[in-house]
């Protein structure tokens, strides 16, 4: 019976890390579309308001509803996880309408601090998301919490699918009537209200068949106050993590356009070089992808081997988490830096800001690191000093972009992302346990660093050498120097022994993969 359940969580896990896989994808793919419909000015306006939407939404998709989710788990008992449920309900109703109200009726002070009071009505179109939110997030948060993931799925594609169709349809009717890039971003960021109410209708009848019956007692301030320092502790915890990137966005938003126009560039201009800016955010969020997505894999088995007390385990897949992390962000990164010219022509229809976009693309390596370090922490019930490093670092930013980006433009923004993510990584490496810290007795980052050089160095002098004429051209080329470089990547970490056998295990394919490895060091051998 027990069995039975473990492999219900499990499947179940893996159907909302699916999910969850397939709703960044799509969240990071929709913005090439709208960009070459929209433009850069376009694309500024709709990406100066994206970070208000960005936090909500990661708060109602994984924030609140884990947190929700830990609380029905640990009730067991129906009655009293309804009972959760309803308090939970009333508690997100209430931050539901106050951020409501605040997007809605501060909606022209927030557009004044971002330099560009024709935003207003953009930012009150995000406030209806907000609506959504309180059953929403509390439908998800019950499902989860009774190990039923696959109605919390399918609400997260939903609402990916209408929210990008919603995007696309408003950019392209904007493309098509000559719409003001405004109008435009409002009927875009409308996507996140009607994305809402759909993923509110795949959830809504399952929920309501449940509490439809149910009558519940007033429980009392005091109850509700505990309950809301919970929420924000606990719950903020889990979204800050998940938010980092989308703070650091929210504050280029109040600072970039602001400091391009104190180092004297005119507003229109400014814009303009805020959207080339802003390209950066699709690439760093499918390079995390690529980078991170073999990692969500190892994080249950942590917290379960330290829980059990299983120090070898333990630290064997810390390590592993730690390989894979770095050795795949570092290979995205890389690749993406020798390619940017042609990624940039190709994707965005030119060249501007390629300069400024590698400087981003570092982030990739940045953030993979942090969120290993943090599983590892967090795994060992260190919460504290990971939600510390995470405020220092938003810090630095504050403090240094708008300085940076009046001295040296938007590459001053991107330097400012990568100090304050480097602060954040090296505040989360002195935490450590010193076992994890002990150099590699097998040279691991040694090893990493030949594999990517033999791997970037050829990809980039094939992307500067070979012709072309058009974006077909480009697509050719880029297809073809990125098989050279997975190629070459996959040799040289194959006769360096980048990886253990264990961990070659770990990779899709990778059983097939070392039966034919060591097929063809046999046939040499003899």
């Amino acid at each position: 019976m027990q069995n039975d359940q473990m492999k219900s969580l499990m499947r179940g896990a893996w159907i909302l890390s699916l999910a969850a896989l397939i709703a960044k994808v799509l969240s990071a793919v929709y913005r090439v579309p709208f960009q070459n419909l929209v433009g850069d000015t376009g694309f500024y306006v709709y990406q100066q308001v994206y970070p208000l939407y960005g936090i909500g939404m990661t708060f109602a998709l994984s924030g609140f509803p884990v947190f929700i989710s830990k609380l029905i788990a640990e009730a067991r008992e129906p009655a009293t996880q309804a009972e959760i449920t309803h308090r939970a309900l009333v508690l997100m109703t209430w931050l539901g309408i106050a951020m409501f109200a605040i997007l809605e009726l501060g909606a022209t002070w927030i557009a004044r601090l971002m330099a560009d009071v024709a935003l207003a009505p953009i930012i009150r179109s995000v406030g209806l998301m907000f609506l959504t939110m309180p059953v929403l997030s509390t439908a998800r948060g019950y499902f989860q919490g009774t190990f039923d993931m696959t109605k919390t799925a399918v609400s997260q594609v939903v609402e990916q699918i209408v929210r990008v169709l919603v995007i696309l349809v408003a950019a392209w009717v904007a493309y098509k009537q000559h719409w003001d890039p405004y109008r435009m971003g409002t009927w875009a960021m409308s996507g996140a209200f009607f994305g809402g109410l759909a993923a509110l209708l795949t959830v809504w009848w399952a929920y309501a068949k449940v509490f439809r019956h149910k009558h519940f007692a007033f429980a009392g301030f005091s109850t509700y106050l505990a309950l809301l320092r919970r929420f924000l502790r606990e719950g903020g915890s889990i979204a800050l993590f998940a938010t980092m990137l989308i703070v650091l966005q929210l504050v280029d938003s109040f600072t970039v356009t602001r400091g391009l126009a104190a180092s004297g560039v005119e507003a229109e201009a400014a814009k303009a070089l805020k959207g080339v800016y802003d390209r950066g955010q699709p690439l760093v969020q499918l390079g995390l992808v690529v980078a991170t997505s073999l990692s969500a894999t190892l994080l249950p088995g942590l917290t379960r081997n330290f829980a059990k007390g299983h120090m070898t385990s333990f630290l064997a897949t810390a390590r592993q988490l730690i390989h894979f992390n770095l050795s795949l962000s570092l290979a995205a990164t890389s690749g993406l830096i020798a390619l940017m010219p042609l990624i940039n022509w190709l994707l965005f229809g030119d060249r501007q800001g390629t300069t400024t976009l590698r400087i981003y693309a570092l982030s990739i390596a940045l953030v993979a690191m942090i969120n290993a370090y943090n599983a590892i922490l967090q795994s060992l019930n260190r919460f504290r000093v990971t939600t510390y490093a995470l405020f220092l670092g938003f810090i630095v930013k504050l403090l240094l972009n708008l300085p940076l980006v009046a001295a040296y433009g938007t590459e001053g923004a991107a330097i400012a992302t990568v100090v304050s993510l480097a602060v954040i990584l090296v505040l989360l490496y002195v935490q450590l346990p010193d076992v994890i810290r002990r150099p590699d007795p097998h040279q691991f980052e040694l090893r990493l660093l030949i594999v990517i050089a033999g791997m970037s160095l050829p990809v980039h002098a094939l992307a500067v050498r070979l012709p072309y004429q058009s974006r077909a051209d480009m697509l050719s080329l880029v297809l073809a120097t990125v098989s050279v470089g997975v190629i070459l990547y996959v040799l040289l970490a194959a006769l360096l022994q980048l990886y253990s056998i264990r961990e070659v295990l770990a990779f899709p394919l990778g059983r097939r993969f070392l039966k034919f490895w060591l097929h063809l060091k046999n046939r040499k051998d003899n």
